[in-house]
């Protein structure tokens, strides 16, 4: 067989005992990113409060019907005669841990004609033990606080209390 070389046993020996080499450095590598350093999700004595919803405020304009002037001066298939302005209000949400202020948020409406849903995440680490929350949310552009809902939750270290919005039922607090 011209061209194909033999290798000699004693080069086999050392080619499987770099791959060996090189196998146990890798796995060593690996064992140790998969053990060390250790994760510590939150610190002893902290808890998790998570702020989050998806909520669409109300229209900033009322819909209003149009005059047969304003009709008359329109193009045949543009004369619709109720008006709806698309455009929604920033929902602004305010939460409360123990009557001091925890989160202030004023979340703008999505979508090209700020007329889609705001929504909010936030998180922040605080100490266990038992809080009273309170959430209050303004949808409107004009007004106070539409809806308020309050808890008391005991939090043990490590847990998470998640806060979330529900039209139908308003404020939820899992956790």
């Amino acid at each position: 067989m011209a061209g194909t070389t033999q290798r000699s046993p004693a080069a086999r020996i050392v080619n499987y005992a770099l791959q060996a080499v090189c196998y146990a450095a890798f796995i060593g590598v690996v064992g140790y990113f998969a053990t060390s350093p250790p994760y510590v999700h939150l610190p002893e004595g902290q808890a998790l409060v998570k702020l989050t919803f998806q909520h669409a405020g109300q229209r900033k304009e009322a819909c209003h019907e149009r005059t047969p002037e304003e009709l008359a001066k329109l193009a045949p298939n543009m004369r619709a005669a109720t008006v709806c302005p698309r455009e929604r209000a920033p929902v602004a949400v305010e939460i409360e841990m123990d009557g001091k202020p925890l989160f202030a948020v004023v979340a703008p409406p999505t979508g090209l004609s700020k007329d889609g849903a705001s929504t909010v995440y936030r998180r922040l680490a605080i100490p266990a033990g038992e809080h009273r929350f309170v959430a209050k949310m303004k949808d409107t552009v004009a007004g106070d606080f539409g809806f308020v809902g309050s808890r008391t939750v005991d939090l043990k270290s490590g847990r998470i209390l998640v806060i979330d919005f529900d039209a139908k039922d308003g404020w939820v607090f899992r956790g």
